[in-house]
C-alpha cells in the first residue's frame, strides 16, 4: 500500500491550498491564459475542462514551471511557486504527467519507477562517503514495489514499458509520478486512448490515489470520467474562466453547453 504523503504546516487554509490568482500567459500578441483564477481545496479531484485551444495545457506548462507567467500569482501551500523553474517547483510536490505517455520504453516497469524515485534523491559525494547512498537506493525500491502493488503492476514489473498494453502504460505514467511523492498531480488526458474497460480501472486508480491525500486536477475531454470523478470543474474558453461547480451545475450551464459539452447525450 502506498503510504499517505506527509504534508507540512501551510500558511493558507484547507480551502486555499493551492490557487491561481489572475494568471495571464502571453506568446506574443496572443493571450493564451488571460485573468485566470479558480482555487483548490485539499484532497479534491478537480477538473480543468475546455474546447480545444482553450488553455488547459498552458495552464498546466505554467503551473508546473514550464512557462513562465506573463502576469498573477500561483500560490501553494501559502507560497507563490510562479516563475520557479520546473524542478524547483517539482521539489515541493506538484508533480505532472504529459498527455503523451513518457516512459524510458526500453526500461522495465519497476525500473521506470525507480527514474521517478531520484526526484527525491540527493546523493552525492558526501553521502558515498558516508554510507547513507546504499541506504537511500533501498528506501528507492522499496517505494517503488510499493506504487507498483498499489496500482495493480507488480506482476508486470519485469515487463519493458515498451511491451504493455496501453492502459498498464498510462498506469505506469502515473506510477511515475507517484514515485515522486506528490502532494498535487496534475494529470493531463490520463484517459487518452482508452476503451471504457480501460476507463473504468483508470477511474478506479485516480481515486485510490486521492484516497492517499494526494489533491488532483485533472485535464481531460472524456466527459464521463470527468462527471464521474470530479467533485468540482472549472472550465475555461479561450484563457479565461467560463464556469465553475459541480458537475451536475456544469452539466446543466448553457454556457458550456454552447461552448463545449453540446446537448442530450454529448453532454454526459
Amino acid at each position: 500500500m502506498v503510504r499517505p504523503i506527509a504534508t507540512g504546516p501551510g500558511k493558507m487554509t484547507e480551502t486555499t491550498f493551492f490557487a491561481v490568482q489572475n494568471l495571464s500567459k502571453n506568446f506574443g500578441g496572443l493571450a493564451a491564459v488571460n485573468d485566470l483564477s479558480f482555487e483548490l481545496k485539499k484532497g479534491e479531484i478537480r477538473g480543468l475542462i475546455g474546447p480545444n485551444g482553450a488553455g488547459k495545457t498552458t495552464v498546466f506548462n505554467v503551473i508546473s514551471g514550464f512557462y513562465r507567467p506573463s502576469s498573477g500569482k500561483i500560490l501553494y501551500e501559502g507560497e507563490n511557486i510562479a516563475g520557479l523553474k520546473s524542478h524547483q517547483i517539482a521539489r515541493k510536490g506538484v508533480i505532472r504527467t504529459f498527455q503523451a505517455t513518457t516512459l524510458f520504453q526500453e526500461f522495465s516497469t519497476f525500473q521506470n519507477v525507480i527514474v521517478g524515485r531520484y526526484m527525491h534523491t540527493r546523493n552525492n559525494v558526501w553521502t558515498a562517503l558516508a554510507g547513507t547512498a546504499r541506504a537511500s537506493e533501498r528506501e528507492n525500491e522499496e517505494r517503488a514495489n510499493e506504487i507498483l502493488e498499489f496500482l495493480g503492476l507488480a506482476e508486470r514489473k519485469d515487463e519493458l514499458a515498451v511491451n504493455l498494453a496501453h492502459g498498464h502504460q498510462r498506469a505506469l505514467g502515473i506510477a511515475i509520478a507517484l514515485a515522486a511523492e506528490p502532494k498535487l498531480l496534475l494529470l493531463d488526458e490520463p484517459f487518452t486512448g482508452m476503451n471504457p474497460e480501460e476507463t473504468r480501472q483508470m477511474m478506479k486508480l485516480i481515486e485510490k490515489v486521492r484516497d492517499q491525500g494526494i489533491t488532483i486536477l485533472l485535464v481531460e475531454h472524456d466527459m464521463k470520467a470527468v462527471m464521474g470523478l470530479c467533485h468540482h470543474i472549472t472550465v475555461i474558453n479561450f484563457g479565461q474562466l467560463l464556469a465553475e461547480g459541480s458537475p451536475d451545475e456544469i452539466r446543466d450551464n448553457k454556457d458550456v453547453i454552447e461552448a463545449y459539452l453540446g446537448t442530450g447525450e454529448h453532454a454526459a
